[in-house]
């Protein structure tokens, strides 16, 4: 098959690689569509794989080519999304269902050899089935959507009460939707860029603010009755949403950072002191998973996708690329700015 092999920082090679086999337990998937994720980019362009030469790509869906001794839940020509985690299943968190908080687990695309590839082998427990009227790009956002919803999760979250979500990329797009199917009173999304805004209205948001207005603040006091927000979701990990999460914040809100920061941050006293004062209950949210492995919101994802009441919309995606020219896809990274979107790349 072919495949893009990184053997060193900025060296991703389009070469001939050897067919998986399946074993016991195992199945092939052709990859239809595979997403060039966040986390992607600097183990290509800064060079901090866990080790070389890997295959990289988790976002994936495709269609099941070959199965194992043993696999009973899909067969070939099934549909599938990649569920990337793969649990050691021994563990104290494992056994309480805590997968992604498992410290002996491997990761397909990081670990071991992932989808920016023809084919990717992966254990039975590793593919989730959904319906053919899903196109496979969308079936590649299946990881999204779960990070999102396990965001909810880890707030208990519950209906009938105003949602922030701050940025409006497609984590934070899931998330606003999810707050929506779920039973929001009213969901708000916080973000600089109109064109994701934009995205978010027709995905069903009731309210977008552009933070770069100068009287946002005042704008969501008026809408809120200067009481805040019930619950806060950060999706973007930039140093300005994750201190504006302070302000936000109504009293006894519960907030969850689902965005991952990338650089030090440092609070006032004073903003700092709202956690105190408001008395609000923070928590981070980590992968996507829950018993039965892999989890409700990959049952629930596969479900809402195949109902349409989770929209999914081609705006989402950058650029559509073939396997041949991931290297292009990731030199757009490095314009800061540049890429707004996933860059998806199509096998035919």
């Amino acid at each position: 098959m072919k495949a893009a092999v990184l053997y060193a920082k900025d060296d991703l090679r389009y070469e001939d690689y050897p067919d998986p086999k399946a074993g016991a337990g195992e199945v092939v998937v052709k990859v239809k569509a595979t997403g060039i994720c966040g986390s992607d980019i600097p183990r290509v362009n800064h060079g901090t794989a866990h080790y070389f030469p890997i295959i990289l790509g988790h976002e994936f869906s495709g269609e099941v080519v070959e199965v194992g001794e043993g696999v009973s839940s899909v067969k070939c020509g099934d549909r599938v999304a990649g569920v990337p985690l793969v649990p050691c299943f021994k563990c104290k968190d494992c056994q309480k269902g805590d997968y992604s908080l498992c410290n002996n687990y491997s990761f397909i695309g990081s670990r071991i050899q992932g989808s920016f590839a023809e084919y990717v082998k992966v254990p039975e427990r590793n593919v989730v089935k959904f319906d053919s009227s899903v196109p496979f790009e969308q079936g590649a956002f299946f990881e999204p959507s779960t990070v999102a919803l396990h965001g909810l999760y880890r707030v208990d979250y519950k209906g009938g009460h105003d949602v922030a979500i701050l940025g409006g990329g497609t984590i934070g797009l899931f998330t606003a939707q999810w707050a929506k199917i779920l039973g929001a009173k009213r969901v708000f999304v916080f973000d600089i860029d109109n064109d994701r805004l934009a995205i978010a209205k027709k995905f069903g948001v009731d309210v977008t603010i552009n933070t770069l207005d100068k009287d946002f603040k005042e704008t969501v006091k008026d809408l809120t009755n200067n009481r805040g927000f019930a619950y806060v979701f950060e999706t973007a990990g930039v140093d300005a949403t994750m201190k504006l999460v302070f302000e936000l914040s109504g009293n006894k809100a519960d907030v969850c950072f689902i965005g991952t920061p990338t650089r030090d941050l440092v609070f006032e006293p004073r903003l700092f002191e709202n956690m105190n004062r408001k008395e609000f209950n923070l928590t981070g949210s980590w992968m996507s998973y829950s018993a039965p492995f892999p989890g409700r919101e990959w049952e629930l994802t596969a479900y809402y996708f195949s109902t349409g009441k989770l929209k999914f919309d081609e705006s989402l995606i950058f650029m559509k690329l073939s396997l041949s020219r991931i290297k292009e896809g990731f030199d757009m990274y490095k314009k800061p700015g540049f890429v707004k979107g996933k860059i998806m790349i199509v096998n035919n």
